[in-house]
Order: structure tokens, then sequence, then C-alpha cells
């Protein structure tokens, strides 16, 4: 017998019998094969997939019309069997690309060990990982996240609960945050309102208060606001991803950071997308020899897999006590891992070098290909994260270049190509990205 259950303007839907439901679950339990429900989903066409997308997923993305089924290396692969070169990296997250051997074999030994079991005890897994983390970074301590927004989450809180400890007998002690121009910290309430774009905050506000913006590079602006005394924490990119691949300069950089000693103020890199080998330095501060007193990770630290990380120096820590923060998932055995294994890859000092090479030499062989278009103002980066500037939008060469089997992103206002492809990307591969994007460049004309 079947239940027969109705819902107003749903169709009608069979639910198997409680006795039938017991049983699958029996079988399932005792390790019996159970074919899933519906074996078809596994050969769903790309136009099906987006029409049942739309009848069920919340509408906030606007997707790209393209269907993703496998991938290995660099290459991915719709259900229909087209190539696609991955110049996108997932938003620069697959550092290692699809379907790593040693990220697959760490995952799946490790799933058959132990995947979950919340921050109410200890796991192998997470302090290998911390371990390593500290010992490859200026850090003392770790606080694992679940993403890249939920770890400035927590470093707002840090900065916080720091300056309320480190000013004990103080009712107005700093409690303000300085972000700049172009920024992008995450899309939850407090990450929200470090994200300068206001087409990101003005939906949802009032977002958290006491931000301010500041131009991004402008030394004078931001030491005379530090100074006055009320800022908690300065939170800024080394290299902005989302904001069009800007760098900033080792003096401003320098800057913030003896003007946030000399004020007591608290210097956060947020690392989520130029940290862990992107730029060629296993951290993007290497490059300028400036060090935080809290850095945020997340997006390549798994491989794929949700992790973010908090990293704080011994005096940040000590300020932290139990209960202030937490998470059930964050820092599980399984992802954890999972880190382990992609830390250990790509801090490798001969990896590291080949990510420096290959990107200097993707500059070169962009600007002498492309630098000649009159669309193209800018070609900038370092290592593998690598802006184009257009005068115009970006837009229809990033669907140009889909069609011609070649995925980018775009960043800053939508007039600027993001490329942070694979760190493990050949020379090779290289050559036809910058082939396609040559090959596509008159798109713009036709659209402009």
């Amino acid at each position: 017998m079947a239940s027969l259950q109705l819902f107003p303007n749903r169709p009608v839907i069979l639910y198997p019998s409680l006795d039938a439901r017991r049983s699958f679950h029996a079988r399932a339990c005792l390790g019996i094969n159970v074919q899933p429900a519906d074996s078809k989903k596994l050969s769903l066409k790309s136009n099906e997939v987006m029409e049942m997308e739309g009848k069920v997923m919340v509408g906030t993305y606007a997707r790209t019309p393209l269907v993703l089924s496998n991938g290995k290396g660099c290459k991915l692969y719709d259900p229909e069997g087209r190539e696609y070169l991955d110049c996108t990296s997932g938003i620069a997250v697959n550092s290692l690309g699809h379907g790593d051997p040693d990220w697959v074999r760490a995952v799946t030994q490790q799933a058959g060990v132990l995947t979950h079991v919340s921050n109410v005890y200890y796991s192998i897994p997470q302090v290998e990982l911390a371990r390593r983390l500290v010992d490859s970074s200026f850090a003392d301590r770790v606080f694992f996240s679940n993403s890249g927004t939920e770890a400035n989450e927590a470093a707002i809180k840090f900065a916080r609960k720091f300056q309320k400890v480190s000013h004990p007998n103080e009712r107005d002690y700093p409690t303000e945050f300085i972000s700049f121009s172009n920024s992008f910290h995450g899309r939850t309430m407090g990450a929200l309102a470090l994200t300068s774009k206001e087409h990101y905050r003005l939906p949802f506000e009032p977002v958290m208060p006491g931000v301010t913006f500041l131009e991004y590079g402008n030394i004078q602006e931001a030491r005379d606001l530090i100074l006055k005394g009320k800022i908690a924490a300065v939170f800024v990119e080394p290299i902005q991803g989302e904001g069009g691949i800007y760098s900033a300069t080792k003096e401003f950089l320098q800057s913030l950071r003896s003007t946030c000693d000399e004020a007591g103020a608290l210097l956060v890199f947020d690392e989520v997308q130029c940290g862990l080998g992107r730029t060629g330095y296993l951290w993007a501060h290497e490059a300028y020899g400036v060090f935080p007193d809290i850095m945020t990770l997340a997006k390549p630290l798994a491989g794929g897999l949700p992790i973010g990380a908090v990293l704080v120096s011994e005096r940040v820590a000590a300020a932290i006590k139990h209960g202030d923060h937490g998470s059930t998932f964050a820092g599980g055995p399984l992802v954890c891992n999972a880190a382990v294994t992609v830390l250990d890859k790509i801090s490798q000092p001969c990896f590291l070098a080949s990510v420096s090479k290959k990107g200097q030499y993707f500059k070169e062989l962009l600007m002498q290909k492309l630098g000649g278009n009159s669309h193209v103002k800018e070609v900038r980066g370092l290592g593998l994260i690598i802006g184009i500037e257009l005068d115009v939008s970006a837009s229809p060469l990033v669907d140009a270049c889909r069609s011609s089997g070649l995925l980018i992103l775009t960043a800053g206002k939508g007039n600027v190509v993001r490329l942070v492809p694979p760190l493990i990307i050949s020379e090779k591969e290289l050559e036809l990205a910058a082939e396609i994007l040559f090959k596509c460049l008159p798109v713009l004309d036709k659209n402009n």
C-alpha cells in the first residue's frame, strides 16, 4: 500500500508505505547494495539540468549556461562531452586541479576512517593541519571555520574581544574597523559590512555599523584615521581578487603595520583568494615582508572541500576563551586530512617556484598577444592571479571564450578578466588560454 499525500498547487506524490521504508533502511544499514531512487540523474543532459535548477533552487546565482559534470587536471567536461580549459579553479579554489590522485587518496581514506565528530572532541587531522599552518606562517594559533566569510566573521569577533581585554578599565574601547575601496570580504552580515561594493550591501542594510571605507593604497588617509584610537582592526587584501586584481604596495602595507602598532589596532590580512601559493609565495604578504596579527584563509586550503581558517598571533589568541566562538562542522577530520595534503604539496619550494615562473610567463604572453588591442588597458597580477583590465565590459569576451573552450571569470566593475587557473597548469595550457583570448578579442568591437 502507498499513502496519498496532497499539497496545494503540487503534483500528487506517492510515498512508500511505512513497512516498505523500514525494509529499505534495513537493507541499507546492513550494507546491501541499494540503487538510488532516480538513477536517471546520472545521464541528464545540460538543458535538463538547467531546467530543473530553475524549478528547485533559490534564484541567488546568475549562472553561466554551462553544466559541468566531470574534470581531470585543468580540464572540465559537460554532460555532452565538450571539453573546457579551466582558468577559474572554482574561483581560485582547485589549486591542484581536478582529481589530483594524492588529494583523492586523502579524502577516500579518511572517509573510510572518520568523517565528523564535531569540536566537542579532539581529532588528529585537525591538530595536524593546525600544526602545519603554524609552522609555515607568522601565526601561533589557528581557528577553523567552513568558508572565507566565516573566517572573516571570526576575525571581527577576535579583534573586538582583543580590544576589550586590552582595555579592561575603559568603557569606550576601540570597536571600529577600516576596510578599503574595491574590497570583498564575504556575504555574511559582518563580512558584508567590510565589503566595499554597495550593490552587495544595500539590499541588506543596516549591516554591522562602525566600518569606514578608505581608498586602497592611500597611506596618509589610513594613518590619520587609525591614530584617532577608535579602530579595533584594519582589514586589507594584499592582492584584491574580486575587486579587480589590484596589488598593494610595500609602502602601503608597511605603513598600515607601523601605524597599527603605534595605535594598538590589529592588522588583518584577508588572503582568502590570494593566499596559499597563488602568488608564487606561500602567503601573499611574504612578497612584501610585512606580517599581520590575523590572517584569514579559505578557498584553496582543502582543494575543493569547504574550509576556512583564522591564523592569529599569541597575543590575539590569549584574549579568546572557551565559548567565545565555535562551529559544529568546522575543521572536521575529512576536510582537514584533505587540507594537509594540499598544504604539503603547495608549500614545497619547487612547487612555489613553478607558480612564479608560469605566472611570469603567462603575463608576458598575455601582454605580447593582447597588449596591442585598443580595449586592453593593463595586464596585472602576481603569480597565477592575473587581471586583464578592459575599457569595456568583459562579459562578451567571457562568453566567447567559453564557446571556444576556455573558462574565465570577471572582476572589478565587470571590466576585468580574472585568470586564476589551477596552480598545476602547464605552459602549453597557458599558451592555449592566451591564444583563445587573442582569437576572441574581436568580440569586444562587435558589442561596443
